[in-house]
């Protein structure tokens, strides 16, 4: 079930992304959610390339509380941005690479394993749980590894 909040606000992103050109995805627990996993989203993270992700921080100027920028950790790096758009969170990551032993992957093609959902009259792009699911486990995330794992009957 998916939190009446979280629609309005994806209805608000999907408004401006959807004629943008801009490759994007929901993923994290919301992109769970909308494919069905029984899972409750708190923020909303979307995925794009790395101009992608400066193009929607344009967008949505008004609701920038953290201008994106190159960030990196241990495990991840992408180019990550934050809004807040009616009380929720949302997360930008453009250019996403996972550090896998001591090697970081390439950026992650978001137009290779994007997915498309209907829901409320919107065609929601959203990564594939296969995807997803591989992706936790190389960052470490077991916990949220196994709720895909069990879901896609693994």
């Amino acid at each position: 079930m998916i939190p009446v909040r979280h629609l309005q606000v994806l209805r608000k992103l999907y408004d401006r992304l959807k004629d943008s050109g801009i490759v994007w995805a929901v993923t994290g627990s919301l992109g769970f959610a909308l494919q069905g996993v029984p899972v409750e989203p708190h923020d909303i993270d979307i995925q794009t390339d790395r101009g992608g992700a400066y193009k929607i921080e344009r967008l949505f100027s008004e609701f920038v509380i953290e201008p994106v920028k190159l960030k990196e950790s241990e495990k991840i790096k992408s180019h990550f941005g934050v809004l807040r758009i009616d009380g929720i969170r949302v997360e930008i990551m453009g250019d996403i690479q996972k550090k896998v032993g001591n090697e970081w992957e390439p950026p992650v093609d978001v137009k290779r394993y994007r997915r498309f959902v209907k829901i409320e009259g919107m065609e929601v792009p959203v990564l594939d749980l296969e995807y997803e699911y591989q992706a936790y486990l190389k960052l470490g995330r077991i916990e949220k590894a196994e709720i895909l794992r069990k879901f896609l009957g693994g």
